[in-house]
């Protein structure tokens, strides 16, 4: 792993109470501004970055274990990104792909079909944001198949658009009022062994004879799924799991729709979750990590469904703006140069052994679960599997307070989630699990 050139130590400083200050005062501002619809986790404002650390309006130094939920993988303001990123803004910034297209776009698009799982013939279609993203894998999948229905999962967390809530299970905060949502949306069972302690055949069986008689495999254009599931609680299927679904897809000319959104580009130690159990979609949404924190998403997948879509049924005026598109292309290549997949499976081997470490020691860590650096710790009242989301909140609140963003979800908000950049050293991840682990004990004394 390179060194990244700052002068911003990498080391964690708390200089004044968090927030300190300055960040009150700004906040102050934000209250008469800002809808009280948007929430922040911890109410810092943010005036530098670098590596895994943060700098607020106070100069306190925080240690990030968010990535800004997996998009800063290759850490905050890395040079080679800054530097892609000002070469193409002092160039042109945007013309619109739509009306007089640029290379960087292509190549995005060429480092996707090389990148994304199966030797199979593909094509992308780039846009804005993950739910872009799946929103449009769901028009070329509904178009390819002349059929309507899309099949998702308990848990899952797909975006915050009209369709994406429709696709997504937790209701609050992403959908709570908001309807009516989008039709011909089925829900089916998760595989989640802690709760359902089904083998990853078993819970596919269950998930497929659930299609089959809600649905019927003939109405079905899609199966959409995290293959960790990300909001939801980093959500592990269980072996075979996403296989027998992939292989049901097949046998029913069903589009298998990967949403990699949260789990892609080395976060899990591949460069797709998918890759794990050798799982092959056909379409393949992208988005957070692609260009450590540029706003630019994908859809990848089969030609021969892309190419179903007639022209100008796929777009949007700012998809795969050539900034957004050279920051793209510059993390990959720091991800591949800096090879960040083993160094995620390096971080997620100290965090998950330190986490079951604590978890042998606290009855309230029903379970540590991940792949690379996308590790959790389900957190219930000890002796039971009843969600402790008190707890979970406590501890994100005392991390914070001490100079340690950490990030909690799930359905039921009782889950701890950690995702820090792929280039943060041992020594500030080991101090952030320090804090991280001092927070925990005293919260659940």
């Amino acid at each position: 792993m390179a060194e990244q050139p700052s002068d911003i130590e990498q080391t964690r400083v708390v200089l004044t109470e968090i927030p300190g200050p300055a960040s009150q005062a700004i906040h102050a501002r934000r209250e008469a501004a800002v809808s009280t619809g948007v929430s922040s986790g911890l109410p810092v404002y943010i005036e530098r970055g670098a590596g895994a650390i943060l700098v607020d309006a106070d100069g306190n130094q925080l240690i990030d274990l968010g990535s800004g939920i997996a998009v800063a993988s290759v850490g905050h303001a890395h040079p080679a990104v800054a530097s892609a990123v000002a070469e193409q803004a002092a160039s042109f910034i945007h013309t619109c792909f739509m009306v007089t297209p640029y290379e960087e776009y292509v190549a995005v698009a060429e480092a996707l079909s090389e990148l994304t799982p199966g030797d199979h013939p593909k094509v992308s279609a780039l846009f804005n944001s993950g739910a872009e993203a799946v929103e449009n894998a769901v028009k070329v999948a509904r178009l390819a198949t002349s059929r309507a229905a899309i099949i998702v999962f308990e848990n899952a967390y797909h975006g915050r658009t009209n369709l994406t809530m429709a696709l997504t299970a937790k209701n609050m905060p992403y959908k709570d009022r908001f309807g009516p949502f989008a039709p011909e949306i089925y829900r089916v069972p998760m595989s989640y062994p802690l709760r359902d302690g089904l083998t990853g055949p078993e819970a596919a069986a269950r998930a497929i004879q659930a299609i089959d008689t809600l649905v019927g495999a003939h109405n079905v254009a899609a199966v959409l799924i995290e293959p960790i599931q990300g909001e939801g609680g980093f959500i592990v299927p269980a072996p075979g799991f996403l296989p027998a679904l992939s292989a049901w897809s097949i046998a029913n000319g069903v589009v298998f729709i990967a949403d990699e959104i949260q789990t892609g580009f080395c976060r899990t130690g591949d460069w797709f979750a998918c890759e794990h159990e050798g799982v092959i979609p056909d379409l393949i949404t992208t988005a957070k990590g692609i260009a450590a924190g540029m706003p630019i998403a994908a859809v990848t997948g089969r030609t021969e469904l892309m190419d179903a879509v007639h022209p100008g049924g796929l777009g949007g005026t700012y998809g795969g703006n050539p900034v957004a598109a050279a920051a793209s292309l510059a993390t990959i290549k720091v991800m591949r140069d800096e090879n960040l997949a083993d160094r995620a499976r390096e971080i997620g081997a100290t965090i998950t052994a330190r986490l079951e470490r604590l978890a042998g020691d606290l009855g309230a860590i029903a379970e540590v679960r991940g792949r690379g650096a996308m590790i959790a710790c389900e957190l219930v009242v000890p002796g039971t599997l009843e969600p402790d989301a008190a707890l979970a909140k406590a501890v994100v609140t005392e991390c914070g307070a001490n100079g340690v963003i950490a990030l909690s979800c799930g359905t039921y908000g009782n889950v701890l989630r950690l995702l820090p950049p792929l280039v943060i050293s041992d020594d500030l991840l080991n101090d952030g699990l320090d804090v991280l682990e001092s927070a925990l004990r005293a919260a659940s004394s």
